[in-house]
């Protein structure tokens, strides 16, 4: 059964469930990206210090040390011996991201993402072709050289043109006033995803995504397609997800059951929200049951989905 054209994705699961139901892990997400933010801000602006620095590496009520691993390791390669306070912060956040899967990163905590999500909904409703069909290996090569240039250059190279460095930094010490940095990245980054690429910053050029997605590939929280019979080829999932080539292998379960194994995945719950079969659901890795045996998606909604 195809979904209809004047249907928007998730209006079925709202129509069945309400409105709570179909919206639920989006409406997470951006409080959990406003109250980060908020966080690192109450400081700046109020006087009212519960974190200080940035995302790079900040310290919590003087106590709790974070450090962003990726910053940390093109440091390391540009011959910065990091302290032992960052050496902890860096081993707190990659344990965290480990367990809760890297590229959550990208879905839950970066500004970015709401900029990003928002080109992504004008698009849709403009009704733009995909644009510029980037590899998706892009953002490995772009990490690849971050690395390398740290290593030639003696400098931490990608937080030059970070544009989540360059957004954070701003909103914390500076503010976005008309004509600054921060806002040429806002307008560049939704301008990109709007008009060259289809979802093309975060899904294939972003570096820090492609770290944090290859510090998640053995994570143990992950989206299962636990009840893959369930599914009548709908394409909600695949309308909404920011990766949706990462769903197919899970709903045939052609890997090691339903489980969503890519590190591509961002566990962002978006394929839950608006699945009205509730077909997915969060699950541990090892997690493999199903409620019935699976059935094949059509090779021609794949294709169109891809």
């Amino acid at each position: 059964m195809s979904r209809p054209d004047r249907t928007a994705p998730g209006q079925r699961a709202w129509d069945q469930d309400g409105w709570w139901r179909a919206h639920r892990f989006l409406v997470l997400r951006r409080l959990s990206q406003a109250t980060l933010l908020g966080l690192f801000l109450v400081g700046p602006w109020f006087g009212f210090w519960l974190v200080k620095g940035t995302l790079a590496a900040s310290l919590t009520l003087d106590t709790l040390p974070l450090t962003d691993p990726f910053i940390a390791l093109q440091s390391l390669l540009a011959g910065h011996l990091p302290e032992s306070s960052a050496l902890v912060g860096v081993a707190l956040v990659l344990i965290a991201y480990i367990m809760l899967g890297g590229r959550v990163y990208c879905a839950w905590v970066c500004p970015i993402n709401p900029i990003t999500d928002g080109a992504h909904w004008l698009r849709e409703r403009l009704d733009l072709d995909k644009g510029w069909r980037l590899d998706r290996r892009a953002k490995y090569w772009l990490l690849a050289a971050a690395l390398l240039v740290s290593l030639v250059g003696g400098t931490v190279a990608w937080e030059a043109v970070n544009p989540i460095t360059i957004l954070h930094r701003e909103l914390i010490y500076g503010g976005l006033v008309a004509g600054s940095l921060g806002w040429t990245v806002i307008i560049a980054v939704f301008a990109f995803d709007l008009l060259v690429s289809r979802r093309g910053w975060c899904g294939h050029v972003c570096p820090v995504g492609a770290f944090y997605g290859l510090v998640g590939r053995l994570s143990l929280l992950r989206v299962s397609a636990h009840r893959p019979a369930a599914c009548d080829d709908c394409m909600d999932c695949y309308a909404v997800c920011p990766e949706p080539h990462v769903i197919t292998p899970a709903i045939k379960a052609m890997d090691r059951g339903p489980v969503i194994l890519s590190q591509d995945c961002s566990n962002c719950g978006r394929c839950i929200d608006v699945c009205a079969p509730a077909v997915f659901r969060y699950a541990w890795r090892g997690d493999v049951r199903t409620e019935e045996p699976s059935v094949p998606i059509g090779t021609e909604q794949r294709r169109q989905a891809a």
